[in-house]
């Protein structure tokens, strides 16, 4: 009941409208319960301007799919808390599931977690996401290029899985590490980088229509090539002292941000 009083608030302006979902949004990522740690990714990472552009709302039902040590749940939680929903979806939480135990120590660590949902998307092992029609949004923030590796019929089984949950209408958000057009993509995407055309060409044959993109987390100080892929950027740093500095000045690594929905 309250989640409806609020929607039909919000749709009337009664409660300030679209000002008020976007105070929210400011006062869920200024929240003293994230780690200063990851705070200090804002800046590589624009939370508001990627949720906004996305169009987020706090009435929401959002899943997040694979949110691992909960970067974005730290601000997606306190968001939804009230008036939304927010399912993380990840690996099934069990002790031989490294990112799915993770998640849950996460969701047990602080009270303001205690609403959050638990789904399964263990591509492709398991999906229990959502019901069907159920979700207004899906995001997923560098994920992607994890799940090429399974060939492309067993992907494209994950996206229209990710399809089925959402309303039609739903949004689904891409972010993930973009692969210059001159280079080339191999068939596992080893160094991390995805073309975005090629992640485009993807997502829609699942079913979806993009209907944006943005360059909110383009690095154009990123060329894609290192060794050790991606993971020689921040805040992985896996070449060690090999050419730290140089890799610290070029920040984390360029990104595109698309936005999909489900006609």
């Amino acid at each position: 009941m309250k989640r409806l009083i609020l929607a039909a608030m919000l749709a009337a302006g009664l409660c300030g409208g679209a000002q008020a979902a976007d105070d929210a949004l400011k006062t869920a990522i200024a929240s003293s319960t994230r780690l200063p740690a990851n705070v200090a990714r804002d800046g590589a990472r624009h939370p508001y301007e990627t949720l906004s552009f996305f169009g987020i709302k706090p009435t929401m039902t959002v899943v997040e799919l694979t949110p691992e040590g909960g970067w974005y749940t730290e601000i997606l939680a306190p968001y939804l808390r009230d008036h939304g929903v927010l399912i993380g979806a990840g690996d099934e939480v069990k002790p031989q599931n490294r990112y799915g135990m993770m998640f849950m120590k996460k969701v047990n660590s602080n009270p303001v977690y205690d609403k959050v949902r638990i789904g399964i998307f263990e591509p492709p092992v398991k999906y229990a996401i959502a019901p069907a029609n159920s979700v207004d949004m899906v995001l997923t923030f560098r994920n992607m290029h994890n799940w090429v590796e399974l060939g492309d019929d067993k992907l494209q089984e994950a996206l229209k899985n990710v399809y089925t949950v959402l309303k039609p209408g739903g949004v689904f958000g891409v972010v993930d590490h973009r692969l210059p057009a001159s280079m080339t993509q191999d068939a596992t995407a080893s160094t991390g980088y995805l073309h975005e055309a090629w992640v485009i060409k993807t997502v829609e044959a699942a079913g979806f229509k993009l209907v944006a993109k943005s360059d909110i987390n383009a690095n154009p100080k990123d060329n894609a090539n290192h060794p050790k892929g991606v993971w020689a950027l921040p805040p992985t740093l896996a070449n060690k002292d090999d050419k730290r500095a140089d890799y610290i000045a070029i920040g984390e690594s360029d990104r595109m941000t698309l936005k999909f929905v489900k006609p």
